[in-house]
């Protein structure tokens, strides 16, 4: 779990001292190789001019426009730099609706006229890119026959070599400005957030803070699997988890799994893993097994959240190429096997200044910390006003089979704040006392053992929204997921809530400040503490307990999606310029439509590996079992074969229900396939096809058991999640 504290400054990239890591025989300093292949701010500073570096910076931390001749000097020094580390091509790196990145890759020669070459790179084509932009995702925002459209480069973001090619980390947009990318409403909520928390801090008194940065470090669980045996399983390879199989004798209930020694295989893929994103300046930290068996984690440090974003991207293409090296298969699918544990993506969120404090850290005397109590009652605002938006970021099918499943938090959004502060809020509610609280020795009972101080509070897993002692942790998220949009929408509403306070304390006699944050604090809570709970959120309790609130629990993705239209989700994020009103239509479109296509390729897999390979695998052993079994009497009339006929006739039962299951699939599928109307074509996926994939998946895991695994046309769960 990331545990690391959120630095001043949110640099990128951190110094690694006195640690050698061994590879290939030969030893390598991990300072050395740390962001070799980052065009990152050493290497700016040692290559560029000082008047050229100085506008860069201001660019970065000030949000000042670049000129084109400044913008030359950089692109020049950039290739150059790039060259001598063996690239030939350079790419705008974005990051469209989809999930994954994307990329156009061009070679840096330019023809001289006298049949040479140079090796070229301008300013326009390092500020400027063009790929065709009709065929990504836009929710109607382009039509497909205009296909133009602008990759922008994020300066903000360091350019990077991989597979000798230059990438250039860009925001995405239409020929008429619309963004198509994640990237760029990121960047508008940051902006949004530091405009907000920077004027709340100086009406607040504390005038030396000139930027607030959010500062993410997204945990990334995963799953590995043998190559071979992941190339025979259709289901992971065109829908990213089996759609059925027996479980194995042995799951993860002997709790043996979590943190247990990495096996000899899976650690050599942990160490490469490492260092290629090293190399690239990811700030790769901590790394173990997960719950289920195959099941791993990596979380990195924390950084600004577009940097932080970036990394993430990175990490799982990264995962996945690793892998492929030493022939393992790296699953980011939010479930990819039944019985066990699915795979999440905590993103660990908080707020620093320029001048290195952490908002959200309590300091010694939290109940006395008005700027800290102020920042604290605007998230839990935030998250209160808008949990449905919250709960949309982290809506996807993958994810449904996830939630709220004993394994992850609910569908149902809440806080968990811990004893200490909740009593702290309940004594600003109830204008009552309260005293220092003094930091309690852990005597653990062994002598030879150290004592040490105790957290102020314990940690709370089942809770979707945790405060972790100087950050909050966000658990809906699933694996696969981009960590871009629910740090939009955190980013966004806490500006909002910020806003909304700052409007009510703007006209205060600074001699009545702390009496007027006293009453805001006391009216914020008394509003929004319902959406505090301490307990158990894998509980039937709490479910009802949070009806009882008035708490939604927006259990799958098409019951959520519509909360992204309501007047009050538009009038947020146009408010504070993050979408416009088609922006946001647009995403729901997307996420709908991806909704309804995931559905649709897991029922087309399921008719296939049930048609092509499962059924007729269990055909021929019903075939064989029964003339077996027909041999046997002919030959030896008396001998008692009771027990092998029971076995054809509940094969023969699988078979029969497994082939009308098929068919039934077939047709709700047409069904849902010729709906037009998108939001009804949803719903009949989720009605309809997930039902019949679960019966069909539960009837072919119980008929698979019955077969010798030597006739299975697939590799079982033993194989997939023990083989390592």
């Amino acid at each position: 779990m990331n545990e690391e504290v959120p630095q001043s400054g949110a640099s990128s990239f951190f110094c690694v001292r006195e640690r050698k890591v061994i590879m290939s025989s030969e030893w390598l300093s991990v300072a050395e190789i740390f962001g070799e292949d980052v065009f990152n701010d050493a290497v700016m500073q040692e290559r560029l001019p000082k008047k050229v570096y100085k506008k860069l910076k201001q660019t970065i931390e000030e949000g000042k426009e670049l000129d084109l001749e400044t913008a030359d000097v950089i692109a020049h020094e950039m290739k150059e730099w790039a060259i001598e580390k063996g690239a030939t091509h350079y790419t705008h790196w974005f990051q469209p609706m989809t999930n994954v990145t994307a990329e156009k890759h061009d070679s840096f020669i330019s023809p001289t006229g006298d049949g040479q070459v140079i090796m070229d790179f301008s300013g326009k084509e390092l500020v400027k890119g063009e790929p065709d932009a009709s065929s990504f995702p836009s929710g109607g925002l382009r039509a497909t026959f205009e296909a133009r459209g602008y990759t922008a480069w994020d300066p903000t973001s360091p350019a990077f070599i991989k597979d000798q090619t230059l990438y250039i980390p860009t925001a995405f947009c239409s020929y008429s400005g619309e963004a198509l990318d994640k990237k760029t409403p990121l960047l508008r909520s940051m902006d949004t957030l530091n405009t907000q928390a920077v004027r709340m801090l100086h009406l607040l008194g504390n005038d030396t803070v000139k930027r607030v940065s959010a500062t993410i470090g997204p945990e990334q669980e995963y799953f590995l699997v043998d190559k071979d045996l992941y190339s025979r399983r259709k289901d992971l390879i065109f829908c990213g988890r089996t759609l059925f199989g027996a479980p194995a004798p042995k799951g993860q209930e002997m709790e043996d799994h979590y943190f247990g020694a990495l096996k000899p295989r899976v650690s050599a893929y942990m160490h490469d893993l490492d260092l290629e994103l090293w190399k690239l300046g990811i700030p790769a930290k901590t790394k173990h097994n997960e719950v289920a068996p195959a099941q791993h984690e990596l979380a990195p440090v924390f950084d600004t959240a577009n940097i932080a974003v970036d990394h993430n991207q990175l990490t799982m293409e990264i995962m996945k190429k690793v892998a492929e090296k030493h022939g393992l298969t790296c699953l980011l699918h939010e479930k990819p096997f039944e019985g066990i544990n699915g795979s999440g993506k905590h993103n660990n969120w908080s707020l620093t200044t320029d001048d290195g404090v952490n908002l959200l850290n309590p300091g010694r005397t939290p109940a006395q910390n008005t700027q800290f109590l102020i920042f604290l009652m605007a998230v839990i605002k935030a998250v209160d006003d808008y949990a449905d938006l919250m709960r949309i970021s982290a809506a996807s099918a993958g994810n449904d089979h996830r939630l709220g499943g004993n394994e992850a938090p609910p569908a149902i959004v809440s806080i968990f704040l811990g004893d200490e502060l909740t009593h702290v809020l309940e004594s600003i509610e109830n204008d009552t006392y309260f005293g220092k609280q003094e930091k309690i020795q852990l005597d653990t009972g062994a002598p030879v053992l150290p004592h040490f101080l105790k957290d102020n509070t314990d940690r709370n897993r089942t809770s979707p929204f945790a405060f972790t002692g100087n950050k909050f942790e966000f658990r809906m998220l699933g694996s696969a997921a981009s960590v871009a949009t629910p740090n939009i929408i955190l980013n966004t509403a806490v500006a909002e809530s910020l806003d909304q306070f700052y409007e009510e304390l703007k006209d205060t006699d600074p001699a009545d400040m702390d009496e007027a944050v006293h009453a805001l604090l006391k009216r914020a809570i008394q509003k929004h503490k319902k959406v505090i709970f301490n307990g158990n959120g894998y509980s039937d309790e709490w479910v009802k307990e949070a009806s009882r609130r008035g708490l939604d629990n927006l259990e799958s993705t098409p019951d959520c999606l519509e909360r992204l239209l309501t007047a009050k989700s538009i009038t947020l994020f146009t408010k504070h310029h993050i979408y416009t009103e088609e922006e946001i239509r647009s995403r729901h479109d997307i996420l709908l439509e991806n909704y309804v296509k995931t559905i649709a390729i897991e029922a087309r897999t399921m008719v296939d590996i049930l048609s092509r390979d499962f059924l007729p695998a269990l055909l021929s052993y019903t075939g064989a079992v029964a003339s077996s079994t027909s041999s046997k009497k002919a030959l030896l009339p008396d001998l008692k074969t009771d027990a092998e006929e029971a076995l054809v006739r509940k094969l023969s039962n699988c078979y029969e229900i497994l082939a009308d299951g098929v068919q039934d699939l077939k047709e709700q599928l047409a069904k849902t396939e010729k709906e037009e109307d998108l939001k009804r074509s949803a719903f009949l996926g989720r009605n309809l096809l997930i039902p019949s994939l679960k019966h069909l998946g539960t009837a072919a895991s119980e008929a698979e058991a019955l077969i010798p695994e030597n006739l299975l046309p697939y590799p079982s769960y033993d194989q997939l999640l023990f083989s390592l």
